[in-house]
C-alpha cells in the first residue's frame, strides 16, 4: 500500500475510535466537560481544520481510485472479448489491479462516509446535551403551583361538572318527550 494510502487507512482507524468514543455511554457530567473541551481548545480547532484539508485530499484520492477501478474493469472487459492467447501472469495481473483499485476506492470512500457520520453524530449529541441543560434549567426554575392557581383549576373543574350534568338532564328530558311522541314509552320506573 502507498504511503498516502496508509495515511487514509491511519484516518480510517482513527475515524472509527473517536465514533466509538462519542457513542460511549458516559455520564452527563462527563460528556458534558467532554464536549465542552472539544468546542473550547484552540488544539482541537486547529486539529479539526487540519482534518477539513485532509478530507479535500481524501476526496481527491477517492475520485481517482473510482477512475482507476472503472480502467481496470473496461481493461478487463476489452480482454474478454478479444478471447485472444491469455498467459496466467495477465491474468493475475489484472486480478491484482483490480483488488488494489478496489480497495483504494472502498477505503477513501468508508473514510469520507465516516467523516460525515461522525460530523452529524457530533451535531446529535451536542444538540443532545443541549436539551438536557435546558431540561434541568427548567426544572430548578420550575415553580410550584400556587394556591390562588390551583383554587382556580378547582373552581373551572367544578363549573365543568355542573354543565355535564346539566347537558346530561336536558338530554334525558329531551329523549322523553321523543319517546312520547313517537309512543315508546317505557313502563320501567327509574
Amino acid at each position: 500500500m502507498t504511503l498516502y494510502y496508509s495515511i487514509v487507512f491511519a484516518l480510517l482507524v482513527f475515524e472509527m475510535a473517536l465514533f466509538l468514543l462519542l457513542i460511549v455511554p458516559l455520564p452527563f457530567t462527563w460528556r458534558r466537560k467532554l464536549f465542552q473541551f472539544l468546542a473550547t481548545n484552540p488544539l482541537v480547532a486547529k486539529a479539526q481544520y487540519a482534518l477539513k484539508i485532509t478530507f479535500i485530499f481524501v476526496a481527491i484520492l477517492f475520485v481517482d481510485a473510482v477512475q482507476r477501478m472503472y480502467k481496470v474493469m473496461t481493461e478487463g472487459e476489452t480482454a474478454k472479448d478479444r478471447r485472444g492467447v491469455q498467459d496466467v501472469r495477465t491474468e493475475t495481473n489484472y486480478a491484482a489491479r483490480k483488488f488494489y483499485s478496489q480497495r483504494n476506492m472502498y477505503l477513501t470512500g468508508f473514510t469520507l462516509f465516516l467523516s460525515l457520520i461522525l460530523s452529524r453524530t457530533y451535531s446529535l449529541i451536542l444538540d443532545l446535551i443541549n436539551t438536557q441543560e435546558e431540561l434541568v434549567a427548567l426544572k430548578k426554575g420550575a415553580k410550584p403551583i400556587s394556591p390562588s392557581v390551583e383554587q382556580k383549576y378547582k373552581n373551572e373543574i367544578e363549573i365543568l361538572k355542573k354543565q355535564a350534568n346539566q347537558q346530561q338532564q336536558e338530554y334525558n328530558r329531551l329523549s322523553d318527550e321523543l319517546n312520547k311522541a313517537q309512543g315508546n314509552v317505557s313502563t320501567k320506573k327509574d
